[in-house]
């Protein structure tokens, strides 16, 4: 049976989450960078919901690229930060090592830059390892459209299989009957889906009454002809 038909799960991925550092994203201009910025952290939340095994390297932090998102950290706050200097994670021991700790053959990968260091690290693992790679498209960004594009395109020739982080968050849930995930799934849902998300804000207020969101305390001023 081919593997990369069966679709990830919380048992059989893992996530890397590769250089979303400030420097890094300044150079980014194949996304708008605060959509990039909320794709990942989405992204981060869903792989927290579901206890998926969490990899976050960084590179020259203190001398080129700064640090690390806070509200990325935020979202797993006691995780190591495997620094490196090599533009490919793969040639750092510790990210290997960290992999392989995992024991899950499914890498899921966000990073920056997708020409570089997605690239590397991807084509690296699938020479090396068996391995199988899924780029979250809209959780990394080139340094230019074309950059990212031709990137994707490469590693796609080559077995990786794209993805967005939206569908990585529904194919872990799979199941609305999964009540044990279901209701932070919509908090992220709400919280980074855009239209997906006020259409779910919209339900629950006007189809099934449920409270409002928000700390809104303030009165509701019925009209006033002028």
């Amino acid at each position: 049976m081919n593997s990369k038909l069966e679709l990830l799960t919380p048992t059989n991925s893992q996530l890397i989450l590769i250089d979303h550092q400030p420097q890094m994203a300044f150079g980014v201009q194949s996304i708008d960078r605060q959509v990039l910025k909320n794709n990942t952290v989405a992204l981060a939340k869903s792989a927290k919901i579901f206890g998926i095994p969490t990899t976050i390297t960084t590179v020259e932090t203190e001398s080129f690229s700064g640090h690390t998102y806070p509200d990325l950290l935020d979202v797993f706050p006691d995780a190591p930060l495997l620094e490196r200097t090599s533009m490919n994670s793969w040639d750092d021991r510790k990210v290997r090592d960290a992999l392989a700790a995992n024991g899950r053959k499914k890498i899921v990968v966000s990073g920056l830059w997708t020409e570089v260091c997605n690239l590397s690290f991807a084509l690296s693992a699938l020479a090396d390892t068996d391995y199988e790679i899924y780029m979250v498209s809209d959780a990394s960004g080139g340094t230019s459209k074309e950059a990212h594009d031709m990137a994707m395109m490469r590693m796609v020739q080559v077995g990786v299989i794209p993805v967005t982080w939206q569908q990585v968050l529904l194919e872990w849930q799979r199941d609305w009957a999964r009540r044990d995930t279901y209701d932070a799934v919509m908090d992220v849902v709400r919280e980074h889906s855009g239209a997906y998300g006020m259409g779910v804000d919209y339900a629950y207020t006007m189809v099934h009454k449920a409270a409002a969101r928000g700390s809104h305390t303030g009165q509701t001023l019925a009209p006033v002809k002028a």
